[in-house]
């Protein structure tokens, strides 16, 4: 691990690590096999993670490095949870949160941000404890909803997009924001694919009951 975090290249200038490149270029496929509700999501987020973890604390990104931790479970957690929600012909089964589901999930991202923004601060764990925090708070939130098969996951991904592009680029992570643009791109495509197999699935239920 040590290697791939020394040793890279450069591109316009700027130092990429093995590790940073690598780590970032598994989060690129693993957002592209979510959109395809592949259950392959999960192995190879948990590749990503660890590589990430890695280089977000050798950045002196405390909230980032530690968020990578809690990703990992929860990506355990969402592993399990897709095996029991795969349809054989539909894949895994999405749908639309509720008001109240949406409701929650707002007022956790708030709270949850100043909550762990001043225990960043406290700590002097982050030189950017606001940043840092809301995207530790949004990319948990995000990863929580896509395990529980939730099209709002997507939507918590754009504003974490929209808070790390410039993060990464005061961090000097400048691969890391372009691949934040990209996540940004994908991201979009995802929350079309998701809400036409949401109103599928809402279709099947309807026929199912009638």
């Amino acid at each position: 691990m040590h290697v791939l975090l020394e040793q890279g290249f450069t591109v316009f200038g700027q130092e990429v690590s093995w590790a940073e490149f690598t780590g970032q270029v598994f989060a690129l496929v693993v957002v592209y096999l979510a959109q395809k509700r592949s259950l392959w999501t999960w192995p190879v987020q948990l590749v990503s993670v660890t590589l990430l973890f890695v280089v977000y604390l050798s950045a002196e990104l405390g909230g980032t490095a530690a968020r990578q931790v809690v990703i990992a479970l929860i990506t355990l957690y969402g592993w399990w949870a897709w095996t029991r929600r795969r349809d054989p012909v539909f894949g895994v089964v999405v749908r639309k949160g509720t008001t109240v589901e949406r409701v929650a999930v707002a007022v956790a991202f708030v709270l949850g941000t100043v909550g762990f923004a001043l225990v960043l601060d406290a700590l002097d764990a982050s030189w950017a404890p606001w940043p840092d925090a809301a995207i530790f708070v949004g990319t948990i939130l995000a990863f929580t909803l896509q395990g529980f098969g939730l099209v709002e996951f997507w939507l918590v991904w754009l504003v974490v997009d929209a808070i790390g592009v410039p993060l990464q680029l005061q961090s000097g992570l400048w691969f890391s924001a372009f691949v934040y643009t990209i996540f940004a791109v994908l991201v979009i495509r995802g929350w079309i694919d998701w809400n036409r197999a949401a109103k599928q699935t809402t279709s099947r239920a309807k026929a199912a009951t009638t």
